[in-house]
């Protein structure tokens, strides 16, 4: 079940029990910690089963129209069972809420790295389109594509 949570010290935990375990998704120590930061004080998901976490979201604004899903993680053993789908819908509801018209994520660009072209693919069939790849806004060995989702006017 996908639930709101707002202790702070509850959603660093989270978080960092999460990003721990993708190393390949999360594997830069100094990014996973700036994640961890952000995401204590930022609307913050976490998708429970029997009091344990198996997935996470955060959700960040980057203009007065559009939102960022600015870091998600489901646990490897849970990946294709529809927890990142329930995650995803939940940050969409409430960015409507907030009056976005459009929600945006950031990731590597396909074809540079196997995990990364599934996270692509996952976001795709979310309904994100590529938007723009910025080459060297990370660093050149991973190049930021932005994706983007209609969610519709308010």
């Amino acid at each position: 079940m996908v639930v709101e949570v707002f202790d702070k010290q509850k959603k660093q935990q989270i978080a960092r029990e999460i990003l721990d375990r993708l190393e390949q998704w999360f594997g830069l120590e100094e990014s996973k910690e700036e994640y961890i930061r952000k995401s204590q004080n930022l609307p913050f998901w976490a998708y429970l089963q029997n009091g344990s976490a198996l997935g996470f979201a955060v959700l960040g604004k980057t203009a007065p129209k559009t939102a960022e899903l600015v870091v998600m993680g489901v646990l490897p053993d849970c990946h294709r069972l529809g927890i990142g789908k329930q995650l995803v819908q939940a940050v969409e509801q409430t960015a409507k809420q907030q009056g976005c018209c459009f929600l945006q994520v950031k990731t590597v660009e396909q074809g540079k790295y196997s995990c990364y072209d599934k996270t692509v693919l996952f976001y795709q069939a979310m309904g994100f389109e590529q938007l723009e790849v910025f080459p060297d806004l990370w660093d050149e060995w991973n190049p930021c594509l932005i994706l983007v989702k209609y969610l519709g006017k308010k």
